[in-house]
């Protein structure tokens, strides 16, 4: 990722706070725990204080927004989400593909040691818990809509808008506890950061949106470059900086002030806003770490 100069990300609203506290005192509430990432960016929308939160709960991670996402490597991060130990499914909350899936998988996978037990002590038809948690802007409130068949929990494409816990029923078999998003107090990878940023799980409106979307722009040029041309019908080259890409794209688009100069607050806010409706084509940001042999 391009080394051009901007402010450390730090973002954690007290409310935050609350929510660690909150997954702590209701985990024995619950037979499992799902896990929201985003498909763009899988390991950086994960809390790093989630292992530690849950307590060792059985756990399915749902990687939502694949529609978004590069088809090749959610594949890739489902086969890691596996092999660590964690079932893993990939949905889109907002078509619905792939829900079909998570309570099979909660049952028949997750919870298999669990249900296996119910069905020999007769309690077979005894709902499952389950505890949602994930970052803010994840899909949780979708997620819980979906699953529920109409609106039950609010949802608004902005960060943080869940602030208190709720229970949702399914049906008979299986209740959600739907969790706050949350954050973790300082981010120690300021790459996962800032691929958080260009999702739009932090709020831009603590952003240097130019530096972000440059930073993004020359992600683009070196690892989906044909997906970048197509788009915003530029040429460009390995020497281009993430300045250029964006004045590039700038004027392309028609984005002049007076005087001639390009107007790249305008074209940094179009190109945030193209790569998160999908506009640019399905983009995974990071691709899954090696594991030591």
């Amino acid at each position: 990722m391009e080394n051009t100069d901007m402010k450390q990300i730090q973002w954690f609203p007290g409310h935050m706070a609350k929510t660690r506290r909150l997954i702590a005192a209701n985990l024995k509430l619950v037979d499992a725990v799902v896990e929201i990432v985003d498909s763009r960016a899988p390991l950086s929308s994960r809390n790093p204080e989630m292992d530690s939160m849950t307590k060792g709960k059985p756990r399915l991670v749902l990687l939502n927004k694949s529609d978004l996402a590069d088809d090749k490597a959610t594949q890739m991060w489902i086969n890691y989400f596996r092999s660590s130990g964690a079932e893993a499914v990939a949905v889109d909350c907002k078509s619905g593909k792939g829900l079909k899936n998570v309570m099979p998988a909660v049952k028949g996978k997750v919870l298999r040691e669990l249900m296996e037990k119910r069905e020999r002590s007769g309690m077979a038809g005894a709902a499952v818990r389950l505890m949602i948690v994930g970052i803010p802007n994840v899909g949780k409130s979708s997620l819980i809509n979906r699953l529920a068949g109409g609106k039950r929990a609010k949802v608004e494409d902005r960060p943080g808008v869940t602030r208190t816990k709720q229970w949702v029923k399914l049906d008979n078999s299986a209740e959600l506890l739907d969790m706050p998003g949350v954050l973790w107090p300082k981010f120690e990878d300021q790459n996962a950061a800032i691929r958080l940023a260009f999702t739009g799980a932090i709020s831009d409106d603590i952003l240097d949106i130019e530096t972000l979307a440059m930073k993004l722009l020359k992600y683009l040029a070196e690892e989906y470059p044909k997906s970048l041309q197509e788009r915003y019908k530029i040429e460009f080259t390995d020497e281009d900086t993430g300045l250029d890409l964006l004045e590039k794209v700038g004027r392309k688009r028609g984005m002049m002030i007076s005087g001639g100069e390009i107007n790249t607050e305008r074209a940094a806010i179009t190109v945030l806003d193209e790569f998160r409706s999908g506009k640019l084509g399905r983009i995974t940001l990071e691709t899954p770490p090696q594991k030591e042999k």
